[in-house]
């Protein structure tokens, strides 16, 4: 009952804090005690108490009434990252402004799990006609954009016996992008260009043939990569595995990331799903390969990095979808939703997140379309680097 009092008149007037109760309290002591013996220096000690219960009730309002607050943009991170922010106070009263706290009201979605307080700065003075700079740096759980718009400012000037409080509009958006693996392998992705190099030696093109592209190069052999791709005569000569990285091409056709963001998630699983929409298009990218972000709140995103980080930042589980069709070209799926994967055109890949990969949804897949069952209890980066198929 009190705290709702308390703040009604911190943001209205001001209200008086500890050392201000006690003050007042002196007062009326010494004032009843004059009362009954009638001496004059009694009236006087309570007199000066009650002129400086006064001044310190009036001056703390008033010191705020000329303070504005603006801020400065907010650069993006990545998750794991910290955000910079900057505040500046700008005093442009002929009065010294002291005793200044000033709170920035975080929401809560941004809010460190170990941290649910405000953050909060004390500022000792800020000159007449002169700016204060406040900057602070505040660590990032979770991906998101997240906006706000509530600074407090605070004053106990000059005695601190009474607070006053007030709220400034100053509106804030922060951009928290999506982790993204460094991949050195995604078959996933490896597989379609396969298909695609497969499809144009069929049209004719004599520079491949069904297993074979053009080398592009020797690399020493990493876990996952298939062993047909090994080229022996140059691992006899160095002692060991090199595998070949061949000229993949897509025959001007793009593919696409493509996020089952629609329907019901698991938050753990989406979170992957999000990581792994990330990783494998900047994946893809490396590979120069063309790709695209399809999610069924924007549909199909084809240019721009950081569009396609922002996309990735805001989406969430049961998003208001613009479209319910997906894209007409071969693309990846990441779903959590096994009845999904009986729909997907040939040349597609998908993954799929659950607990347990269950008979039940084994029977539901379609075996005709290669992709990957991702496990909580291993490594992300690991399993999408592994050749491991339904």
């Amino acid at each position: 009952m009190i705290k709702p009092i308390i703040n009604y008149l911190e943001t209205r007037a001001c209200a008086p804090a500890y050392s201000g109760w006690v003050l007042g309290a002196i007062a009326i002591c010494f004032f009843g005690a004059a009362i009954n013996t009638m001496a004059g220096w009694l009236y006087v000690i309570s007199g000066l108490s009650c002129a400086i219960l006064g001044v310190a009730a009036i001056l703390p309002s008033r010191s705020l009434s000329g303070l504005t607050v603006s801020r400065h943009s907010i650069e993006p991170v990545t998750v794991g990252e910290d955000l910079r922010i900057e505040l500046e106070i700008t005093n442009p009263s002929e009065r010294t402004v002291s005793l200044l706290k000033i709170e920035d009201i975080l929401p809560l979605r941004l809010k460190n799990k170990l941290d649910r307080k405000p953050t909060e700065h004390t500022i000792d003075r800020i000159a007449p006609q002169n700016n204060y700079q406040w900057e602070y740096y505040y660590s990032t759980e979770h991906r998101g954009i997240y906006r706000w718009q509530t600074v407090q400012l605070k004053s106990g000037a000059p005695f601190g016996l009474f607070w006053s409080r007030r709220d400034r509009n100053c509106q804030a958006t922060a951009v928290v992008y999506p982790q993204i693996l460094p991949l050195v392998n995604c078959p996933l992705i490896d597989e379609i260009g396969q298909d695609e190099s497969r499809r144009s030696n069929y049209q004719g093109n004599p520079a491949y043939t069904a297993t074979e592209g053009l080398i592009r190069s020797l690399r020493p052999y990493r876990t996952g990569d298939p062993i047909r791709l090994v080229h022996w005569r140059t691992s006899a000569r160095y002692g060991e595995l090199r595998v070949r990285e061949l000229e993949m091409i897509t025959g001007g056709q793009d593919i696409a990331i493509a996020l089952d963001s629609g329907t019901k998630w698991d938050e753990e699983n989406f979170e992957q799903a999000v990581i792994t929409a990330a990783s494998l298009y900047f994946y893809a990218q490396r590979q120069q390969i063309n790709v695209q972000l399809w999610t069924a709140g924007t549909g199909l995103i084809k240019a721009g990095n950081l569009r396609i980080l922002e996309t990735l930042a805001a989406t969430s589980p049961l998003e208001d979808a613009i479209t319910t069709e997906v894209p007409k070209l071969p693309f990846i799926w990441l779903t959590e939703n096994p009845a999904t994967l009986t729909s997907l055109p040939n040349g597609s890949r998908w993954a799929l997140w659950q607990n347990s990969a269950s008979s039940q949804s084994r029977q539901i897949i379609n075996r005709e379309i290669p992709g990957l069952i991702i496990s909580k209890e291993e490594q992300l980066q690991i399993q999408l680097q592994t050749t491991k198929n339904i």
